[in-house]
């Protein structure tokens, strides 16, 4: 199966930049997009922003104009820069991961474990 291994994140002052990283790696799989999700206390997972295997992006609107997502196709890596945070950015984000199995032809999500985002002065 697939294996998601994230990092970064951490405290930034507003206005302050992050950078996220995301590798999946296993076997027999296809990914047909890999992006990142963010859950804050109280509220539901939401979509921050998607790279499909077409290279179209999708961001959520709260992020549009700070956060770029990029991808390494040869690392099945993908990266989110994080600029001008602000308090309301404060979530746990989580790798996403979207699969077809190669043989079972079966469609399925593969989350990172997540990791905790506070920006604050």
């Amino acid at each position: 199966q697939v294996q998601v291994m994230q990092s970064g994140g951490g405290l930034v002052q507003p206005g302050g930049s992050l950078r996220l990283s995301c590798e999946a790696s296993g076997s027999s799989f296809s990914i047909n997009s890999m992006g990142w999700y963010r859950q804050a206390p109280g509220k539901e997972r939401e979509l921050v922003a998607e790279i499909i295997g077409d290279g179209k992006i999708n961001y959520g609107d709260s992020v549009k104009g700070r956060f770029s997502i990029s991808r390494d196709d040869a690392k099945q890596t993908v990266y989110l820069q994080m600029n001008s945070l602000k308090p309301e950015d404060t979530a746990v984000y989580y790798c996403n991961v979207k699969i077809t199995g190669r043989y079972s032809g079966t469609h399925n999500n593969a989350w990172g474990r997540g990791t905790q985002v506070t920006v604050s002065a």
